[in-house]
């Protein structure tokens, strides 16, 4: 919405500033930041005396967990609420990518919200069936997967980019809205199920946020796309403001998410940022590359997938319990040294992902 002002500058003044995409992506880091802050302490004193009993926690989960009782869910609320006020601010509303992202952020977080109202009210652990869930996630996906096609460039529309490898593309056709549809699902299902720790989901999500972003600023610049030798796709450098947001809001969470928690996220927010990172993949044409970036991800679902798929084959476990950071806490890891290695995990697989930027 601030873009605009450009329209009362002369070229040389204050106003020229906000046509810049960094200076507008500053300007979205420090209003999600400073929402966090305002309004993080009055919407768990909110969640807390709405909620009484707060999350329930699983009765076969690890036994440290049961000291958690009472700990307010739907902290998502926080970080969507700062992430979505941040953008419209900052960020140009003709812009079609914005949008995408934010729908897509807003759909998950209110099926999210759906979940943990259902377990809050009920005080158990199913909430809304997994059934529905996907089903409302793939409607979802599809309808954003097919909006940002519309977007693309028509050389490519329907085409998956290699990460590495210089101008190849591979034509996925009718398939490529299926396999769109499976990533945003995807990645949106495996932040979920690794937000299982104080902490734990959000840092990850910050990273991945953070070199996302600097992907969609690079390949919407047609000079950086030249000089680094990736595909151009247009308008996709306002997203870097969607992302710089995510931080923002992400920190301004953390702030109140970090051990001991005085609030969870919820399915409100690890659906909604697992979505929007997912939306953002397909929008920047960086598919592959976010299960690079998010590589953390991967294996925390890779690891209930597995976990699943050998017990019912031998009725044995390969994990002592999943996702894979409470296999390490059942190995008697204290719970800040799980969430600060997957830290430095989730740091380095961002940077590797980054690299596939340069190295062609």
């Amino acid at each position: 919405m601030l873009y605009w002002l450009t329209a009362l500058s002369d070229g040389g003044d204050f106003f020229n500033l906000f046509r810049y995409i960094t200076f507008r992506a500053g300007g979205a880091f420090f209003t999600a930041l400073v929402f966090g802050f305002l309004f993080g302490r009055p919407l768990i004193n909110v969640l807390r005396r709405r909620q009484g009993k707060g999350q329930p926690i699983r009765d076969d989960g690890p036994e440290g967990h049961f000291s958690k009782a009472g700990t307010p869910t739907m902290g998502g609320l926080l970080i969507v609420g700062a992430l979505v006020t941040s953008t419209l601010l900052w960020a140009r509303w003709d812009n079609g990518f914005v949008w995408i992202v934010l729908f897509v952020t807003l759909a998950y977080g209110l099926i999210g919200f759906a979940d943990d109202y259902a377990k809050v009210s009920k005080q158990n652990t199913k909430g809304v069936s997994s059934k529905m869930r996907l089903l409302l996630g793939f409607i979802i996906a599809g309808i954003a997967g097919y909006w940002a096609t519309t977007l693309h460039p028509e050389a490519l529309q329907n085409q998956v980019a290699l990460p590495v490898f210089k101008d190849l593309l591979l034509n996925f056709g009718f398939l490529f809205l299926p396999f769109s549809m499976f990533v945003i699902v995807g990645a949106a299902n495996a932040v979920n199920l690794t937000d299982g720790l104080d902490g734990l989901a959000i840092m990850p999500c910050m990273i991945a946020g953070g070199a996302l972003g600097v992907i969609a600023y690079a390949v919407g610049r047609v000079d950086f796309t030249e000089y680094l030798d990736v595909h151009y796709v247009p308008g996709t450098g306002e997203i870097l403001i969607f992302c710089a947001g995510l931080i923002g809001g992400g920190l301004g969470f953390l702030w109140y998410n970090a051990p001991p928690a005085a609030v969870f996220m919820g399915d409100t927010g690890s659906l909604a940022l697992g979505g929007a990172l997912g939306a953002i993949a397909v929008a920047t044409k960086h598919e592959l590359v976010l299960g690079i970036v998010g590589g953390l991800f991967v294996v925390e679902a890779l690891s209930v997938i597995i976990q699943v798929l050998y017990f019912k084959r031998t009725g044995k476990r390969v994990f002592l319990m999943a996702p894979i950071h409470h296999h390490y806490e059942k190995k008697g890891w204290a719970e800040p040294q799980i969430v600060i290695r997957f830290w430095i995990i989730s740091l380095i697989l961002a940077m590797i992902g980054l690299a596939t930027l340069k190295v062609r």
